[in-house]
């Protein structure tokens, strides 16, 4: 399988990991569309939101819950969760991500925050 993804989880491809668990894997995009943009990704190889079965509802709950406690880690007071679903949803990358995206000054980039989806968000 030629998938990044699965090639950063299974460490073929090195990446700035924050986390990690059996199942998730917690990494810097290398192409940020906020101060924080972190992805939430798992080991299985899921293309899409549109792909999960009953059997990943603990997984999908999982990637939520990570993401929170990164987000508490990194000490945000306030982020975006996104999650792209197929092409015409802007989705780049066959392989089930969630954007945590935070990191703004409320002030000075307010046009940012208020930007959803996120212009640049999996470009």
């Amino acid at each position: 399988m030629d998938c990044i993804f699965c090639k950063i989880t299974g460490k073929e491809i090195p990446a700035d990991i924050l986390f990690e668990d059996d199942s998730l894997m917690v990494f810097k995009d290398i192409h940020p569309s906020a101060p924080v943009h972190d992805l939430i990704v798992p080991k299985e190889h899921i293309a899409s939101i549109a792909s999960l079965q009953g059997n990943h509802r603990d997984l999908l709950a999982h990637m939520i819950y990570t993401a929170k406690d990164t987000a508490e880690k990194l000490g945000l007071k306030g982020y975006k969760l996104v999650f792209n679903v197929g092409r015409e949803g802007g989705q780049v990358i066959d392989h089930l991500h969630l954007h945590m995206l935070g990191g703004w000054n409320p002030i000075k980039q307010k046009k940012e925050i208020d930007a959803m989806p996120h212009p640049r968000l999996d470009k």
